[in-house]
């Protein structure tokens, strides 16, 4: 008897858990999405679970005002053109340390990933007096090549790890059959590590999204991110919660996008183990 109901037990303990979990979890978005809906003056008035003056205000302001919104399409700009070249660029350096050996090549290939450890304050300077001279100050491609910085060690690390999971018998059939290198690698190698590639883009979107230091130092005006947009919510009333809130709660949008498209690739990324 007392063991038919320790085995019954065990369900519900297994569903309580992750669902105590998640709950945590989605604790943060349920607070800052109720804040949106609300005013600055009754979130700075009391403690409540949900807005008791409800209101889109907040939404409406982003929404209308052009430099609101055009900092969402400066951030997607130099994102995407982030992600693209990142992923161009680590995909041939990806497969030269997964196939071949030579001089220096772990020394390399560890000096790669040094890059990715250093805080992008220690490049802040360096690439404003950089991007000022050349007079690509307050462009897309600015910060697009400034996170390459970080972004292409990255996602050569992950794309070694699934090309080394490819067997090298792949590439000796391929010559065989008459594939020049480029048509291989193009029709069977990439399809190959398609999941890889999923990772590997998913990882340089969202650091490219949410880093705000360089995005905020290499821009002004034309090219201003939406990190560096929502300071205006400061003034010398305080800040606007609300609209800081409704800002933050559409920059959720976009990756929650991304995870989506790319969650089978980020679950085997995971049980290949190099995620």
């Amino acid at each position: 008897m007392n063991s038919n109901r320790r085995t019954a037990a065990i369900p519900l303990y297994r569903l309580l858990v992750p669902a105590i979990y998640i709950l945590f979890l989605m604790l943060p978005i349920y607070w800052l999405l109720s804040m949106s809906f609300k005013t600055t003056n009754e979130i700075l008035g009391g403690f409540s679970f949900f807005p008791r003056d409800f209101t889109l205000e907040n939404y409406i302001e982003i929404f209308t005002d052009p430099t609101w919104y055009r900092g969402y399409l400066n951030s997607i700009t130099y994102v995407v053109i982030n992600t693209v070249i990142s992923v161009t660029f680590a995909l041939p350096a990806a497969y030269a340390f997964s196939r071949y050996r030579f001089l220096g090549d772990k020394h390399l290939f560890f000096w790669l990933l040094t890059n990715r450890m250093a805080p992008p304050a220690v490049f802040a300077l360096p690439f404003f007096q950089l991007y000022a001279a050349i007079d690509l100050y307050d462009t897309h491609i600015a910060v697009a090549l400034a996170h390459c910085l970080f972004n292409i060690p990255l996602a050569v690390w992950i794309l070694e790890g699934f090309m080394s999971g490819i067997p090298k018998q792949l590439d000796e059939m391929a010559y065989v059959d008459g594939y020049s290198f480029p048509r291989f690698f193009v029709k069977i190698f990439m399809p190959a590590i398609a999941s890889g590639i999923g990772v590997a883009a998913f990882f340089c979107f969202m650091y490219s999204w949410v880093e705000m230091l360089l995005s905020k130092t290499l821009t002004s005006v034309a090219a201003k991110s939406i990190a560096a947009t929502m300071t205006r919510t400061a003034s010398t009333a305080g800040y606007e919660l609300g609209l800081l809130a409704a800002a933050g709660a559409l920059t959720i949008i976009p990756g929650a996008i991304v995870i989506y498209f790319v969650r089978n690739y980020i679950a085997k990324g995971f049980s290949l183990g190099r995620v």
